[in-house]
């Protein structure tokens, strides 16, 4: 179970480094105008991930 943990955390370590890799001017925009966003809009975008990334885990797994 934790190598399979590990391995998610890895992977997920890659996908956060690709835009600031690939498209530096690009991340530091999107990274500015999240900056501006309230507390309740991170909130919902937080939210909107887990959720996201739950409804993949189970599709996967089922």
């Amino acid at each position: 179970m934790w190598e399979t943990l590990f391995s998610a955390l890895a992977l997920m370590l890659v996908f956060e480094g690709l835009l600031p890799f690939l498209s530096p001017q690009r991340w530091r925009k999107v990274f500015e105008q999240a900056t501006r966003l309230s507390d309740g809009q991170l909130r919902f975008l937080g939210l909107s991930s887990m959720l996201g990334g739950l409804v993949v885990l189970l599709v996967l797994a089922g």
